[in-house]
């Protein structure tokens, strides 16, 4: 591998000055360039090839996994550790690309709101009217859902949630930490889509309790919806 290394950058230093940093006799260097590549290093740059094509053929998607399912189906008897091993050589990264994932379920008969708000997102006072919205976020293990609140006075997130599941318990901790941060009066109006999660009978019994106003988008209007401010604040 030092010796590869010493080949491949041998036209920016001397062979003498590679040698002496990486600890190897430049004979040995030198005999290496005239013997013949061994069985394992034939077998590997066989074994790179395919990866390579596999990878690329995938659209850079397919990671260690899926790599060394294809190969066993054109039947190699390959471990993962060596596509492993093959897949670092050659220094290939899987992309992902990100999936869409539905937010809003408005398929329910669970009460709604009226559109109080009535896309009026200027001209309001701190803790008059907030807006809310769930959104996801990629990890490397996984989705994440993201509830967030948002004061419309100063367009500042005053409370969020995250959690693997999209329920109401989600909508309900992002409602409940933007409440005991601000504790508004009682009247505050804050405005959602009509999405089963916050349309929820726990989420309305605590918009309730703190003496909240609820006003929700009509349905399938995308300009009605609140997460059009957040995005484009730059917030989310």
């Amino acid at each position: 591998m030092k010796y590869a290394w010493i080949e491949h950058h041998r036209g920016e230093y001397t062979v003498s000055r590679l040698c002496r940093v990486l600890s190897v006799s430049r004979s040995g260097y030198c005999q290496w360039r005239v013997r013949a590549p061994s069985a394992r290093a034939l077998a590997n740059q066989a074994l790179d090839a395919k990866v390579t094509a596999i990878h690329r053929d995938s659209r850079r998607s397919y990671g260690r996994p899926r790599i060394t399912r294809q190969l066993r189906q054109q039947g190699e008897c390959i471990s993962a550790e060596r596509v492993r091993q093959s897949i670092q050589r050659q220094g290939l990264r899987p992309v992902y690309r990100r999936a869409y994932v539905v937010t809003t379920d408005s398929g329910h008969r669970l009460p709604v709101a009226s559109n109080i708000l009535e896309r009026r997102f200027d001209g309001w006072q701190p803790n008059q009217a907030w807006v809310g919205d769930i959104s996801y976020v990629a990890t490397g293990e996984g989705w994440l859902y993201l509830a967030v609140v948002m004061d419309l006075a100063s367009r500042r997130i005053v409370g969020w949630s995250m959690s693997e599941s999209i329920d109401a318990k989600l909508v309900c901790a992002a409602l409940r930490s933007a409440y005991w941060q601000r504790k508004p009066r009682p009247g505050l109006l804050v405005h959602t889509d009509r999405g089963s999660q916050y349309a929820s009978h726990d989420y309305r019994r605590l918009a309730d309790d703190f003496g909240i106003t609820m006003s929700m988008s009509r349905r399938a209007n995308c300009w009605d919806t609140q997460f059009t401010i957040i995005s484009n604040v730059g917030l989310i």
